[in-house]
């Protein structure tokens, strides 16, 4: 009896034993083939297939894990969309700048440190004579040479010859790019031919419309002068009055066409120095004695003390053209204060002459621009003015190897210094 009980014991612990078994490989087998499914769908998000999922499983842990990757594929999906969409947007705004550059007038293209081609439009390659790709790579020098000794890093507006295109004139700018990495140049090539054609134009047509205009303007000051004098009767003080305003008007005339005509033979001839020996004092005390009658006018009396009488080699008549443009600039700019001061001095290896106003003075941005050619701040105040003035006159101070200074605050002081060597 103890025997069968023991048997049938045994019996019943291997029935249990393989109950627990078979049912444990089934569990195993859910989980294995769940995880193949993850492995599959990480794989497929992996090589960019983002439209794969996890099967729904009920089952509290598996679907917990199944909604966290297909909620995680999902916003990969979105992003991958969104970032197509962004990179066809830059590829279209890419090709709109790339559009709008090639149709520039203005050639551009860019170079790196040993000045080798790596980008040109279409109008560089057009200038240079090559076809399409063959310019990236080649040096810039192979195709250009510049009107002067200067390197890359230091070009803006020179001149510049192409070869392959000897009949246009051509300017050339240069800018870095701000790369750390490697040094990148920005290189703008400009066609001026018109602009070149247009101002020798203007400079012709400026230069005869003076010529013709300055004879009739002399024979009426003539004129006036006869009949300021009696030549042709007996006049009025108030017939007096008006020809000595007539007289001041033609004399301004004739101040600006000499002006005119002496700034277009500097474009042509240069400016030709007869130099000499001058002392200051007497040299200055003349121009003043000259020029008080028109300040008194105005109401403004100029001031000058001699000091030591300094002795300067130039040419007379240019450089009294010189003071008395700024002298006139001082009265026409100092209706506020009723005074100019003249001033001599002496810095190392230079004398200078400072016409001081105390008038409306010129604003920072201008000091720069006041001796451009055609500038002019007089049509601000309704004056006569060619906005030439101080452009001849620092082209006068320089061809003495020298330089006119300026320094100004508004309604206090303004200065103009000339600077002549000894």
């Amino acid at each position: 009896m103890l025997w069968y009980l023991l048997n049938f014991s045994i019996i019943i612990v291997f029935i249990v034993l393989f109950l627990i078994t078979r049912r444990t490989n089934k569990r195993w087998s859910k989980i294995n083939d769940y995880l193949g499914q993850v492995t599959n769908t990480v794989n497929s998000v992996r090589y960019g297939n983002l439209s794969t999922k996890i099967d729904e499983i009920n089952h509290p842990t598996y679907q917990n894990v199944t909604e966290s990757i297909n909620r995680m594929v999902e916003t990969l999906n979105d992003r991958e969309k969104m970032i197509i969409e962004y990179q066809g947007e830059l590829m279209r705004q890419n090709k709109l700048l790339e559009s709008v550059i090639n149709s520039l007038s203005d050639g551009i293209l860019i170079v790196n440190d040993k000045y080798n081609i790596l980008r040109a439009t279409p109008k560089i390659i057009d200038w240079f004579g090559t076809k399409g790709k063959d310019i990236i790579g080649q040096n810039i020098f192979e195709f250009i040479q510049l009107s002067e000794d200067i390197s890359i890093e230091r070009l803006k507006g020179h001149d510049v010859f192409i070869k392959h295109t000897p009949t246009h004139n051509f300017v050339i700018s240069s800018k870095k790019l701000s790369l750390e990495e490697k040094k990148r140049y920005v290189i703008l090539i400009k066609d001026v031919t018109n602009e070149r054609e247009i101002e020798t134009l203007k400079e012709d047509f400026v230069a005869t419309l003076t010529h013709d205009l300055k004879v009739p303007i002399v024979a009426e000051a003539n004129i006036i002068n006869f009949l300021l004098d009696g030549k042709f009767g007996e006049i009025n003080d108030k017939q007096e009055f008006a020809l000595k305003s007539m007289k001041n008007s033609n004399k301004e005339l004739v101040d600006l066409v000499q002006i005119l005509l002496e700034t277009y033979k500097i474009k042509e001839t240069g400016i030709k120095l007869l130099k000499e020996n001058i002392l200051l004092n007497s040299f200055l005390t003349e121009i003043i004695n000259e020029t008080q009658p028109i300040a008194t006018n105005s109401g403004i009396t100029i001031y000058f003390s001699p000091t030591r009488d300094i002795k300067v080699t130039a040419d007379r008549l240019q450089l009294q053209r010189v003071v008395k443009n700024l002298i006139s600039n001082a009265i026409s700019h100092s209706n506020t204060k009723d005074r100019i001061d003249i001033e001599t001095g002496e810095e190392p290896g230079y004398i200078t002459i400072s016409i001081i106003d105390y008038g409306q003075g010129i604003k920072p941005e201008e000091i720069k621009l006041i001796f451009n050619k055609y500038y002019s701040a007089a049509k601000k105040f309704r004056k006569i003015g060619t906005g030439l003035g101080l452009y001849l006159s620092q082209q006068i101070v320089k061809s003495h190897g020298g330089e006119i200074l300026v320094e100004s605050e508004e309604n206090v002081r303004t200065e103009f210094k000339i600077k002549l060597p000894l």
